[in-house]
């Protein structure tokens, strides 16, 4: 069976490059066609080079790195260095990358990617704010009907909120494009906190990464001991909830995962609420079902996966 196809949109951020690099340790059943970076956890600059940064530790620059937008569809941007440091990688030492950022525009490279592709074979994954694809979406929406699936890190319910008390970091950067996306009537898996805190990096599972004796699994064990002093003092949890890999491994393994078929609504008016999504997880409303919305993982078996994949790098 030919790999799938698809198109990673993110704002790395350490748990993206983990994200990343299991997608890259897996070419048996994913393509990646493309990188699209996008300003969220850190400002563009540092988004476009932390992803042409860890293509390079992976050894897979023929891998094209396209910077999108650097700044929500209307609203200013609001980036994260509390949580991934200055550079959005902080914690291990990693050189500049050498290889190119393509002249191309990422929206761009998103449409062109779409209308060339034969329908209904490219599925998009976002780790970030969801500026670039609903940008896209708007550009050219003659591509919607053309996406796969979108599976995407962003959101919560029981959970609730990690950037204010009501929303999650991804959709709150940019609530108007997560509004687009989610009315687009494309399939959705969203991967939300519900979820990502349930992936917990704990010392043993650290130590995991650091044993594989790689230049990926140290830099991820580095990056996991940096962004946990965050997670841990937060939220009080025995490790980092390894927020964006989850996308990943739910390509790889959608067993590990359980969830619900509901309606998902973006707020985008209340300055309360802003960034909420609003999920249906009970269905008491007749609003359309629009997204499946994961709730549960199997965590043993979400790290044993994730370190083998690591283990091929």
């Amino acid at each position: 069976m030919a790999p799938r196809k698809i198109i990673i949109d993110t704002d790395p951020g350490q748990d993206d490059a983990v994200a990343i690099l299991m997608a890259l340790a897996s070419p048996d059943e994913l393509e990646v066609l493309g990188i699209t970076a996008v300003a969220g956890n850190v400002p563009l600059p540092l988004t476009q080079k932390n992803a042409r940064i860890v293509l390079e530790l992976a050894g897979r620059t023929d891998i094209p790195v396209f910077a999108g937008c650097d700044a929500p569809m209307k609203r200013p941007l609001v980036t994260a260095e509390h949580v991934h440091g200055k550079t959005g990688l902080d914690g291990p030492s990693l050189p500049d990358p050498t290889m190119p950022l393509q002249d191309k525009h990422g929206v761009d490279f998103i449409i062109e990617t779409l209308r060339s592709e034969p329908p209904g074979t490219v599925t998009l994954c976002p780790l970030g704010p969801l500026t670039n694809i609903a940008t896209a979406f708007a550009t050219a929406p003659d591509i919607v009907d053309r996406v796969q699936q979108i599976v995407l890190m962003g959101g919560a319910y029981f959970e609730v909120g990690n950037i204010t008390p009501a929303a999650e970091f991804n959709i709150y950067v940019d609530p108007e494009a997560a509004a687009i996306v989610f009315e687009s009537g494309i399939d959705i898996v969203v991967l939300p906190l519900d979820v990502t805190h349930k992936a917990l990096v704990t010392g043993p599972r650290n130590i995991a990464f650091r044993a594989l004796g790689t230049p990926a699994g140290e830099a991820v064990a580095a990056m996991t001991d940096f962004f946990e002093r965050f997670d841990k003092e937060k939220y009080g949890s025995d490790g980092a909830p390894l927020h964006d890999p989850c996308v990943t491994a739910y390509l790889l393994k959608p067993e590990l995962f359980s969830g619900r078929h509901i309606n998902v609504e973006i707020e985008t008016v209340s300055e309360l609420t802003l960034g909420m999504t609003v999920a249906d997880w009970w269905g008491i409303t007749d609003r359309a079902k629009n997204a499946t919305f994961i709730g549960d993982l199997d965590a043993d078996g979400f790290f044993a996966l994730l370190t083998e994949r690591l283990g091929r790098l």
